[in-house]
């Protein structure tokens, strides 16, 4: 690879990239607080850079392959059946059973589908519907950093004060310390994503106990985002903080069907929690949109009842991409953190001598034809992050060999 100084610096900049508008210099009378206080999601933004220059987009987690066949057959033969009206507001029936099921099945958790189950549009929703029934204008919620960019507009939207806790590299661990100074009286909740995103971190069980110690400890609830918890490598096993002694009704389980299943569109996702925290979840929900869309919860039934052996060929899948990824970053002089779960893998920038994240991607979307995520906005202070990229790969094989292909001219630039 050539020095940092003889590398094409990039034609455009920041605002260009992102498309964003001239700053204003005012708050518009028309524009709330909460608005004022907040970005465009830079992730989902990256897809429409990766559009603007024909580049491979390994910045928006959506796999770009098939979904299996007789899920998609579900769904479409629930439309077939005129499946096509509003279902229970906080989920049909036939899937409230089928996610219970599952959970009773993967890890001996008992649900009443009838009062401890809430579907909604996604993960994103639940956590915001968890988030908003939960927390008051003035009280706190404690996270990781890095932290999936939505936790921050959550809190904003709650009018809650956010508490990060940083997880060190390269292992991504947190400090039992640090996190204990995070708590407070006014903790109502921890946020705790495993396998994580971005960082692709499996918490332990010893890591997991330290933590429901201290929600008991502070009377503090865990709202647990597990999307990606048939996704796990290298024998790491995802263990629900929900199964651990005093934490069964002091936990919100979120997940839903986008990553497992290969349905990120289809915006089906569920809230398992005891029934006090289920009703004021559901109101939430009820006003926020109503109900998930009808035929494609049929179809996410079909999903629930795959055999383990799907679960186990996932993750086999997803390791032998992850080490194929591994490589072809490296080669290119990529710094990489090697995940235990999820499809993403965080790299470090430093060495090809770019200021920051932003004008590195600029030149990967321009001139490499390929863009990843920046990674300051995994963190609060972006310059936290000014020398990490996330790329994910959930793609097809032939995706990832074009994605080599690529990255090779940036090792020889």
């Amino acid at each position: 690879m050539a020095p940092a100084s003889s590398i094409t610096k990039p034609r455009i900049n920041k605002e260009e990239l992102f498309n964003l508008p001239p700053a204003m210099q005012s708050r518009s009378r028309f524009r709330s607080h909460r608005a004022a206080a907040m970005t465009e999601s830079v992730i989902r933004e990256m897809s429409r850079v990766a559009n603007r220059y024909k580049a491979i987009n390994l910045a928006q987690g959506f796999p770009d392959f098939e979904a299996p066949l007789e899920i998609k057959a579900s769904a479409c033969d629930a439309i077939n059946r005129n499946i096509n009206q509003y279902p229970i507001t906080w989920g049909a029936k036939p899937l409230r059973d089928a996610i219970a099921a599952k959970y009773k099945h993967h890890y001996e958790l008992e649900f009443d589908p009838e009062r401890e189950v809430t579907v909604c549009c996604g993960a994103t929703e639940c956590m915001i519907a968890t988030m908003m029934a939960i927390l008051d204008p003035g009280d706190e919620v404690v996270a990781f950093e890095p932290f999936y960019e939505n936790y921050g507009p959550d809190s904003i939207f709650c009018g809650a004060k956010l508490n990060l806790v940083k997880l060190h590299g390269p292992e991504w661990t947190f400090d039992p310390d640090e996190l204990r100074k995070a708590f407070s009286p006014r903790t109502k909740a921890i946020i705790l994503n495993t396998p994580n995103n971005p960082t692709g971190r499996v918490f332990t069980r010893q890591e997991l106990e330290a933590i429901a110690a201290l929600c008991q400890e502070f009377d503090a609830l865990a709202i647990t985002d597990e999307i990606y918890e048939h996704i796990v490598f290298d024998g790491a096993k995802h263990i629900p903080i929900m199964t651990l002694p005093g934490m069964r009704d002091r936990t919100v389980l979120i997940s839903s069907l986008s990553k497992t299943y290969t349905v990120t569109g289809w915006r089906v996702g569920w809230v398992l929690a005891s029934p006090d925290l289920s009703d004021s979840i559901r109101k939430i929900h009820d006003f926020l949109t109503v109900a998930a869309a009808a035929p494609l919860q049929a179809g996410g039934v079909t999903a629930l009842a795959m055999p383990d052996e799907f679960y186990a060929g996932i993750s086999r899948e997803y390791q032998k991409k992850r080490d194929m990824m591994l490589g072809a970053l490296s080669d290119a002089g990529f710094r990489c953190y090697s995940p235990q779960g999820a499809y993403y893998i965080m790299t470090d920038i430093s060495g090809f001598g770019f200021p920051d994240d932003i004008t590195f991607m600029a030149h990967l979307a321009e001139h490499v034809g390929l863009v990843g995520v920046p990674g300051s906005c995994f963190f609060k202070d972006p310059e936290s992050g000014a020398q990490n990229v996330r790329f994910c790969f959930c793609k097809k094989y032939e995706t990832l060999e074009a994605a080599k292909d690529r990255l090779s001219k940036l090792a020889g630039s």
